[in-house]
């Protein structure tokens, strides 16, 4: 059938839809097999109307046609049988496993067999793989939602489950249309001619008097629902009025050539900057080709003005696709509702982006500056950039003294390139870095000083196939940057601050929307003749524009300075709104964002809630809490697909939400994270049916699981917790709790990579302190003589991401002056407590060693400035996570001061231990700040009036004394607490104050504990032992997986030689198998796993361990105390 035919096709299953013909419009859609009309196959079998569900799909598939196919059909059957049997009725059952399941024993029989035994069963649900099947209307509900992923994914249904947008009532409109032409030939028309019939050409008969051609409509006796029509004219027919303005066919249409949006009249299409052709249609059929140079000029040929006349051409009206059931109506199913994570990222998430075909990876930026990437699927951060200038030296004087005078910095907004190798990042001043992204990796790319003032946005565009990179910002001015950093074009016209900007494209032309702070919005082609646009968004105030996935709907959302807040779609070819959306409160304390997904549906966030509309409708569709823990106006992103959605929470992290199939994808990653022996899942018909995995090559069934679809898992939150197409991968900590966990001992220096840091032993001075740069590319270790050292990694064939690595040896850095990062001493230095805190974007770092508090430059190693002199001496340093000019100062005396730097001024002191401050650990997420003490007391403050909550002493062995240093970390999820003592390291709840696991030096690892610390992802805890021997935990079960003897990181000692021991020990930002050790004679060492991706005590691919398995390890792992509350 030709393609007019099969269009005449879809505007017959309009019009028999319109006219309420149900069944025929079905059988159409059968027969023709255009259209697959899921909404109402799924009504029937949810009726259970099997013999109509399969006469349908017959339409379009047949049971052997595809692996798919066979699928859907199995699926269907096997639930009528399971009804049958459950009814009781054998006669039936008999009949359907003869009739409809025999086709499939051919493919496996003895599949086949087991459906065939439940025959002799007095209750089908006695089978294993059945017992949680339900009732019948749950089991057939959870088919269909495997039956609408089998559809979609067959090819056969490709292009057949979504119709072709067209206009309401068209097929009237074509008929209206012919009228009109046969009308205007009429020799003697009559003003009001009366159409009697369609069967033949309409003719007006002889009159006296010949009058002007009258627009025929039809009457409402031959067609319902009459519409007024224009003359044929207007509708671009071949025969145009003598008469009468030309049509508007102008690109950015109603936007240029009607400037004001309520008006009624509509503009001419000399009104507007691009004038018309009279040979437009032949232009239209033959553009020109975009030229290849970079200049962008050849936007302004005649061609290019007609094809952008052509973007939004034609007559106003709503547009629809065309019956009411065209699509499914908007479910709340595909919405991603249900929280499947909360993830802390530890400063306030600003703007987040996720990859365009990576569905699961999300950038992160923050308002300290940091730019992150998560693996959302496992909970893992690939990698974090700390803010730092890169090239200072080429930035702006304006901008250096900007940076100098306040160094605080936040980044506005994150974007991915449509390919998914860049990252552009904005920030609040000046400033834009490109990074290009190669697998877990970011590489700086480009840095510009972009704009005086804040980068309100940036986005990536195409313009000539080149990529390039737009920007805006509070200079009034939109900047387009080549990825080299030259600019190609400044946009000037606004007169306020431009807050976001829009790029799109319509065919071959490339545009840029843009809103400013005075409510303003402009459109610009890549050329230098200026704004084509100048209209007002609603709220006149901020405003960011987004089209639909397609490309096809124009959204805007803002907020009003008095805190209104609007949600509305633009009619394109008018510039005016053709919705607004219905569901906000009154008024808003901030501007609200927002998001589209799927060409379907808009999300807000809002009033500490998540709202959701059905774009073709104006009344709020449903509102999510999440769970609660979101602030006021949370920003909120969907991935590509529309199964996850991100959403920021007010405690400095954000969720991820997922549907079904989000919570598919994500189960799919967090399989692929897994050791090779344990990421690959056997393909199954899962619970949902006893379909199985045929292969692609082969159409042969493998295996068939009879789980029934009516036989969920447990389902939190309403969401089926795992595709029901692939049996439920295993994680790590599930497989470790089913069976005994044997604890991996690794003695020889060839089961792990080692590096010792040059220059740094040290037989004088200890290593007191130690820890990695947030970045992740260097050591900083601050010993007893208050020296600080510095080791770097740099870039190189063999490290080509720079990160701290145990292959390559790091340089020992100092700058070029020489000088040392050398503390106040006093000149009795024993018994003196270093300390040591760094800034977040690693510029600054500050310490103590028994004298005042210095603060150093990382690049110069100056001291800044000086601070909080002894006595009393300070112990421990903490940054507040939320202001880093607060500062919670451990003390010598006991007492905790907290400390603005700005002002130099000590805000309060806490009071309550007995001997001096050995550990600080705040909570954003609790609001409170835990401190620990040389007396193994825990103190729990509130982080804002700075009370304290509560004291709890540590449970010491019978006959041990209250001493010793004890140290306090908190977990990724600002709840769990990590404590350190030399008798136990124990994990508390946070929240309760309490202890909840504990584990105490025992066997193999019998020595008093030396320092203990997470692991970067917060599922390892590292401990060293006096002995040399370091342990690797579980954290959640602190049971023990792997331990390090002292012979496979230390030389052999000496008969003479002092005995060396691991004094402390740190884990690196983003690497969770990789720790670096300070030890007792001054020296550094960095440990890892031999090869990327292993684990500590986890089997590689070839089935070797990371070490020899301990005879020991029952006992070992016994040891872990589940604390009775």
């Amino acid at each position: 059938m030709s393609s007019l035919s099969r269009e005449l096709v879809f505007l017959i299953l309009q019009f028999l839809d319109e006219e309420k013909f149900k069944e025929s419009v079905h059988k159409l859609e059968q027969e023709s097999g255009y259209f697959f009309n899921l909404k109402y196959f799924e009504e029937k079998a949810l009726l259970g109307e099997w013999d109509e569900v399969e006469k349908y799909l017959s339409g379009f598939t047949k049971v052997d046609d595809n692996r798919y196919s066979m699928k859907i059909f199995f699926e269907i059957r096997k639930q009528k049988y399971l009804e049958a049997l459950d009814r009781h009725d054998r006669a039936k059952a008999v009949e359907i496993l003869a009739n409809d399941l025999k086709v499939f024993s051919t493919f496996n029989e003895e599949l086949y067999k087991e459906i065939t035994q439940l025959l002799t069963l007095e209750n089908f649900r006695e089978n294993e793989q059945l017992s949680k099947y339900g009732d019948t209307k749950s089991a057939r509900g959870i088919m269909l939602g495997e039956l609408r992923k089998l559809i979609e994914a067959n090819p056969l249904f490709r292009e057949k489950l979504a119709l072709p947008t067209f206009k309401a009532s068209r097929l009237r409109t074509l008929i209206n249309q012919s009228l009109n032409w046969q009308h205007q030939l009429c020799k003697n028309p009559r003003p009001n001619p009366d159409i009697k019939t369609l069967f033949t050409d309409h003719t007006c008969s002889t009159q006296n008097g010949a009058r002007a051609a009258t627009p025929v409509t039809l009457p409402v006796a031959a067609v319902a629902k009459p519409s007024t029509y224009a003359p044929l004219g207007v509708h671009g027919g071949p025969f145009q009025p003598t008469s009468g303005p030309a049509p508007n066919a102008n690109a950015l249409a109603g936007w240029m050539a009607n400037p004001n949006p309520s008006s009624s009249v509509p503009g001419v299409v000399a009104s507007s900057p691009f004038p018309m052709q009279p040979n437009q249609v032949a232009m239209l059929k033959h553009p020109r080709p975009p030229s290849n140079t970079l200049g962008m000029m050849d936007y302004q040929s005649a061609d290019h003005e007609q094809l952008m006349k052509r973007l939004r051409s034609g007559p106003t009206g709503d547009e629809v696709t065309y019956p009411a059931h065209s699509l499914p109506t908007a479910s709340l199913d595909d919405l991603p509702r249900n929280v499947v994570s909360t993830i802390r990222q530890g400063s306030l998430v600003t703007s987040m982006d996720f990859h365009p075909s990576h569905q699961t990876l999300l950038t992160v930026g923050c308002s300290s500056g940091e730019v992150t990437l998560w693996e959302v699927g496992s909970r893992e951060k690939v990698v974090t950039e700390p803010f730092k200038i890169w090239h200072m030296a080429t930035c702006s004087v304006v901008f250096q003294g900007s940076i100098v005078k306040d160094p605080s910095i936040s980044v506005s907004r994150v974007s991915w390139s449509a390919d998914g190798n860049l990252i552009g990042v904005a920030f609040t001043k000046h400033l834009i870095h490109i990074y290009a992204y190669q697998g877990s990796d970011l590489r700086q790319h480009l840095e510009v000083d972009a704009h005086v003032g804040c980068v309100n946005d940036l986005a990536f565009a195409y313009p000539n196939k080149q990529l390039c990179v737009v920007t805006c910002g509070d200079d009034k001015f939109i900047k387009v940057w080549d990825l080299t950093g030259k600019k190609l074009y400044t946009f000037e016209g606004h007169e306020a601050p431009v807050y976001s900007i829009c790029p799109h494209q319509k065919e071959n032309i490339q545009f840029i929307f843009s809103t400013a702070l005075d409510g303003k919005i402009k459109a610009w082609l890549y050329d230098n003749v200026g704004s084509r646009v100048d209209y007002d968004a609603p709220g006149q105030w901020c405003t960011t524009m987004l089209y639909s996935a397609d490309g096809s709907r124009l959204f805007s959302c803002g907020t009003s300075k008095d805190g209104d807040s609007f949600l509305v779609e633009w009619n394109e070819s008018e510039g005016a709104i053709k919705r607004t959306y219905l569901g906000f409160r009154k008024k808003s304390a901030g501007v609200v964002q927002f998001d589209t997904t799927r060409n379907r549906f808009l999300a807000v966030g809002e009033d500490n809630q998540v709202k959701f509309w059905d774009m073709d409708n104006t009344n709020l569709l449903t509102t999510i809490e999440a769970d609660g823990g979101l602030p006021n106006l949370p920003r909120v992103r969907f991935n590509k697909e529309g199964n996850l959605l991100a959403v920021t929470t007010a405690d400095n992290g954000f969720k991820i939400l997922a549907n079904v199939d989000g919570l598919r994808t994500l189960r799919v990653m967090e399989a692929r994270s897994f050791e090779a022996s344990r990421a690959s899942t056997e393909m199954k018909v899962s619970t949902s049916g006893m379909v199985s995995n045929i292969g692609p090559a082969i159409g042969k069934m493998e295996q068939m699981d009879i789980g029934s679809p009516a036989r969920p898992t447990p389902i939190p939150n309403g969401v089926d917790a795992m595709s029901r197409t692939m049996e439920k991968p295993r994680n790590l900590e599930s497989v470790e709790k089913s069976k005994p966990l044997e604890l991996m001992e690794v003695v020889d220096p060839a089961h792990c990579r080692q590096v010792t840091m040059p220059d740094s032993k040290d037989s004088v001075s200890k290593v007191a302190r130690l820890l990695y740069t947030n970045s992740g590319v260097g050591i900083l270790a601050l010993g007893t003589n208050g020296v600080q050292r510095l080791w770097k990694w740099s870039r190189s064939e063999q490290n080509p991401t720079g990160k701290a690595t145990a292959s390559v040896t790091p340089q020992h850095w100092q700058p070029n002056s020489g000088l040392l990062m050398t503390n106040d001493v006093p000149e009795s230095p024993e018994g003196t407590v270093p300390c040591i805190a760094l800034s977040k974007n690693d510029s600054y770092v500050m310490s103590a060693c028994g004298g005042k508090v210095s603060l150093f430059n990382m690049m110069t190693f100056k001291v800044m400035t000086t601070f909080m002199p002894a006595p009393p001496a300070s112990t421990f340093l903490a940054f507040h996570p939320q202001d880093n000019n607060i500062i919670a100062i451990g003390m010598e005396d006991s007492t905790i001061h907290i400390y603005n730097v700005r002002v130099d001024e000590v805000k309060t002191k806490l009071k309550g231990h007995q001997k001096h401050i050995t550990g600080l650990a705040f909570s954003a997420t609790l609001n409170i700040l835990v401190s620990s003490g040389a007396d193994a007391q825990l103190f729990f403050w509130s982080a804002d009036m700075w009370e304290k909550k509560k004291s709890s002493a540590i449970q010491l062995p019978a006959g041990k004394s209250p001493v010793g240093d004890t140290r306090v970390q908190f977990h990724n999820d600002q709840v769990h607490l990590l404590v350190s003592h030399e008798t136990q390291i124990a994990i508390y709840d946070g929240s309760k104050m309490e202890c909840i696991q504990k584990w105490v030096p025992q066997e193999s690892l019998s020595s008093s504990i030396t320092c203990a610390s997470y692991s970067c992802n917060s599922q390892l805890v590292y401990a060293s032992f006096a002995d040399g021997n370091i342990g690797v935990f579980d954290a959640e079960h602190l049971r023990l997986r792997c331990r390090i003897a002292p012979s496979a990181y230390m030389p052999q000692p000496t008969p003479n030689s002092a005995p060396i021991m691991p004094l402390v020990i740190t884990a690196h930002p983003q690497e969770p198998n990789q720790i670096a050790v300070g030890l007792s004679d001054g020296s550094v060492k960095v440990l890892e796993t031999p090869e990327p991706f292993r684990r500590w005590g986890v089997a590689d691919k070839s089935g070797t361990e990371n070490g020899r398995p301990s005879s020991s390890s029952a006992a070992n792992n016994s040891g872990s105390d589940q604390i009775q509350r």
